[in-house]
């Protein structure tokens, strides 16, 4: 499974390349803090393939990591994803390292 830095994240947001963000958290987890991303909760994933850009690069974020990996995994399996991106640590490593000052759970 590829994986993305919240550095190289940071990098991508600035250098506005055009990629999409998907956030497979529950809604009431976005409510506290968020990168603006897509919310599609890993629940909807399966019914939500075709919001899934399949021509550029795609990074999938959720609290830690491992939730946005399962996820991943079952687009590549199932799909035959080839673009999708995990973001390594997911949005608490964003908040650790990038931004602080973001709420955390």
């Amino acid at each position: 499974m590829k994986e993305i830095t919240v550095q190289e994240l940071k990098k991508l947001q600035d250098s506005g390349e055009d990629f999409q963000l998907i956030d497979v958290r529950e809604p009431h987890e976005y409510d506290i803090c968020n990168l603006n991303g897509e919310l599609i909760p890993q629940g909807d994933v399966p019914s939500s393939v075709d919001k899934i850009d399949r021509n550029k690069k795609v990074v999938v974020h959720c609290r830690s990591g491992a939730r946005s990996g399962n996820m991943i995994q079952w687009l590549e399996k199932n799909h035959k994803f080839e673009n999708l991106y995990n973001l390594k640590g997911g949005i608490l490593a964003w908040a650790r390292e990038i931004d602080p000052s973001m709420p955390t759970y």
